[in-house]
């Protein structure tokens, strides 16, 4: 398969998951808002330098989309399963309605056939509850229950024990279902997270409502010694609704260290530690910025039903901008959609109203076809980047219809291209452009092997109708590839290849070119691999000489315009292919060999390294590659890489070109380490700009790196930097410091960037966001939590 199609389709498969049936849309409240995925193409993670991985990019990276032409991603749409029933904290499971308790107790006395007293170590058994108490006196004829503690009430056979309430107190009354009743000296601990003190409790409505009068609560870890926590909550009454999983304050008081800092004279509801989706405030977001001054951010999830939501998030800074951010998900039973937007009034571009919009879907439709849709607006690049949105320069709206089985592929596409790119003009750039691509793989009756049948035409417009710069052009291929492998004597694996490429342009608005050109490029070669393997003191050895040898007649390349193979690599992927150039518009051509061997060594230690060499051998140059580059010439540069794996977290990966007299035009070193207390991934490249491709480009020297530490207990820090040796400057550089306790965890960032451009300056940023714990799902996050020692 040739490596272009086979990027497209892989990556396409990546960026469009499935979509479950009956789907229900997540949530996090009360928490950094995850998004589905990607979110909205905001921050680091949707396209921005922090998302790359460790390999310093060569020229701006092209995104990692189906499209491949450095448009930022669509939001990644996702869907879960729908909530299940709840089932109620100590509520019947479903047994009969007549079923006995069971108890164990030290000792149990029968007093007039009525009541029943158990002392010492008491435990009662009823319908999926567990009670444990000092002593426990049954009235025969209510089956009321008295109790004297310490008491433990809690559902150990729940399909969640984690997630239910457990139940601490002193002394109490409950109903002989174990539901209803008064707690005195009760606490009450909702997932294992938040704890609730009230000098009584009262469970009513079958165990469904908990009221706690004169209460605390908080998440944080109490010591004797020290019983003044973190943070707490102070309130007349707090309320439990265990079958909306809400919590209610009634004028509650907010304390840290013991001090009062907030009050409400009113009350304030809460969704407690289970609940993944409600409708409230998320985590509010501090934001100071050089351009936008210091602001908040104060999102407002709404859900409309199971399988929607919308986000409103206000954003405000000190005079210097209004700003009105909006998210809406949808999700039916075979469709996925997001759209993200927000409008904007500020300083930085006074009397302007700025703003973009972000909206993809995915539909997918009988036969396996699946439908996107994608729309990409801005008003200027630089609100982009002002709001922390996307780096990226480039927007691509349009649809795309793919269906992908075993053995065919259909991949098809039509939309239009804006750059927002100071030295681009879009009047003659290629705005629109639709795609189609069809493959089938199949194998042959009489001659065996394995065959590809490709169909494909595309077609892009420039809005100019000048001449040359608003060039416009269309072109339908068919390709065929067949490849078949024998063992031969001696362990040789040889193979047969052959191909054949058809082609016919129209071009129009350019006088340099024919309006019609057609051109056909047959292929023919054959390929032996001799792989080998030995040991020594317990390692395995592998070594794979590889001798492929191609030969296609000179073709008509330049009567055609080149617009789709100007940036072309040499690696270990493409080192024995038939064709390197990554479009169609160029196609290498001549007699050539390509050449090379792999040897590898597999310690029983779990360490491993692997090393490749080689390079192309040509009978005379081929002009369709630029004269200076790594594959110009009768011999091209020799490759050598090597990548080391420690087994235990190390990775290091080196890519080196250079030619005969040793003089090196590329250089890649990629390192990653992984640990429970690092995450290292770093990157360097190296590029002669004179040795490079149909495009002009400048010496590259730039290094990228991400590590994340684990400072001490509970702190965790992350470092990113992007810094260009040639132009001695960072591009951009972060330090974020997380803090982490079994009750709070607080996020602090700092970042800078320095590049600037007409429409983009350089720019410092600043965040803060704290989340208390206990009140919705919390989050994973690396590194470890400090949890308080009552130990002396």
């Amino acid at each position: 398969m040739k490596g272009r199609i086979l990027k497209s389709w892989a990556l396409g498969l990546a960026l469009l998951p499935g979509v479950a049936p009956e789907t229900a849309l997540a949530q996090t409240v009360l928490t950094q808002d995850p998004g589905l995925g990607a979110g909205s193409v905001s921050g680091p993670g949707a396209f921005g330098w922090s998302g790359e991985a460790a390999l310093a990019p060569a020229a701006d990276p092209l995104g990692n989309n189906i499209l491949g032409d450095r448009t930022p991603e669509a939001a990644r749409l996702q869907a879960s399963a729908p909530d299940a029933d709840v089932t109620l904290p100590g509520r019947d499971t479903g047994g009969p309605p007549d079923d006995a308790a069971t108890v164990l107790a030290d000792s149990m006395v029968l007093q007039g056939d009525r009541t029943l007293i158990a002392a010492g170590g008491v435990v009662v058994w009823y319908q999926g509850a567990r009670l444990v108490a000092s002593r426990i006196v049954v009235d025969g004829a209510s089956g009321d229950l008295t109790i004297e503690g310490p008491i433990h009430l809690s559902r150990p056979g729940a399909a969640d024990p984690d997630a239910e309430a457990v139940l601490i107190a002193d002394s109490g009354q409950l109903d002989r279902k174990l539901q209803d009743g008064i707690i005195r000296g009760a606490r009450l601990v909702l997932a294992r997270e938040l704890q609730l003190a009230a000098t009584e409790l009262t469970r009513t409505g079958n165990g469904r409502m908990t009221n706690l009068r004169h209460v605390v609560a908080s998440s944080c870890q109490i010591c004797a010694s020290d019983p003044t926590p973190l943070w707490e909550i102070r309130a007349r009454t707090i309320t439990h609704d265990a079958e909306t999983r809400l919590i209610t304050f009634d004028h509650p008081q907010f304390r840290a260290f013991g001090i009062p800092l907030a009050a409400a004279p009113f009350a304030l509801t809460a969704p407690d530690p289970t609940v993944e989706r409600r409708t409230g405030f998320l985590r509010p977001e501090f934001r100071t910025t050089s351009g936008l001054g210091f602001g908040i951010k104060l999102p407002y999830f709404v859900t409309l039903g199971d399988h929607a939501d919308v986000t409103v998030t206000p954003y405000v800074s000190a005079s210097r901008t209004r700003t009105l951010e909006l998210r809406y998900r949808q999700a039916w039973a075979n469709a996925v959609t997001e759209w993200n937007g927000a409008i904007s009034r500020d300083d930085i571009d006074p009397g302007e109203t700025r703003g973009y919009i972000f909206g993809n879907a995915l539909v997918d439709l009988p036969r396996g076809y699946r439908l996107g849709v994608q729309v990409q607006a801005a008003s200027d690049r630089g609100y982009l980047l002002d709001y922390d949105i996307t780096e990226a320069d480039r927007l691509w709206s349009g649809f795309t219809l793919e269906r992908i089985t075993r053995d065919k592929l259909f991949f098809g596409r039509a939309g239009n291209y804006h750059s927002l790119r100071d030295d681009e003009n879009n009047s003659t750039s290629p705005a629109q452009v639709a795609d189609v691509i069809w493959q089938r793989r199949f194998t042959p009756d009489y001659i065996g092997g394995q065959g590809l049948l490709e169909w494909s035409v595309h077609a892009h417009r420039r809005p100019s109708d000048r001449d040359e710069v608003g060039r416009d052009m269309a072109r339908a291929s068919v390709g065929l590839d067949w490849r078949r492998s024998e063992i031969l004597p001696g362990g040789v694996v040889g193979a047969a290849l052959a191909g054949f490429d058809a082609d016919i342009y129209r071009i129009a608005q350019d006088s340099r070119y024919d309006d019609l050109v057609a051109r056909a490029d047959p292929m023919l070669g054959v390929e032996l691999r001799w792989p080998l393997i030995g040991g020594s003191d317990g390692a395995t050895h592998m070594v794979e000489p590889v001798a492929q040898i191609l030969y296609s007649p000179s073709g008509r390349d330049g009567d055609i315009p080149n617009e789709d193979s100007r940036l072309i690599e040499f690696d270990e992927g493409n080192l024995f292919s038939d064709n390197r150039f990554p479009g169609w518009d160029a196609r290498e051509s001549g007699l050539r060999a390509n050449l090379g061997v792999t040897w590898t060594r597999i310690d029983p230690t779990g360490w491993s390294l692997a090393l490749t060499g080689g390079r192309v051998l040509r009978a005379d140059p081929d002009e369709a590659f630029p004269e200076g580059s790594a594959l110009s010439g009768r011999s091209s540069d020799w490759l050598v890489s090597a990548q080391y794996d420690s087994g235990t977290g190390l990775a290091i990966a080196n890519r080196a070109l250079f030619g005969d007299d040793l003089n090196m035009s590329r250089n890649e070193l990629r390192l990653g380490w992984l640990r429970d207390d690092l995450q290292l991934s770093a990157g360097h490249l190296w590029l002669d700009g004179d040795s490079g491709n149909a495009v002009e480009l400048p010496d590259i020297s730039e290094l990228v790196a991400n590590v994340g530490w684990q400072i001490r207990d509970g702190w965790w820090g992350n470092a990113e930097t992007r810094y260009d040796f040639v132009a001695d400057r960072a591009q951009r550089a972060s330090l974020d410091v997380t803090y982490r306790n079994e009750c709070l965890t607080v996020e602090m960032g700092l970042s800078r960037r320095f590049t600037s451009s007409d429409s983009v300056r350089p720019e410092t940023s600043v965040g803060l966001s704290v989340r208390l714990g206990g009140f919705g799902v919390q989050e994973d996050l690396p590194g470890t939590v400090a949890r308080r020692s009552c130990m002396r």
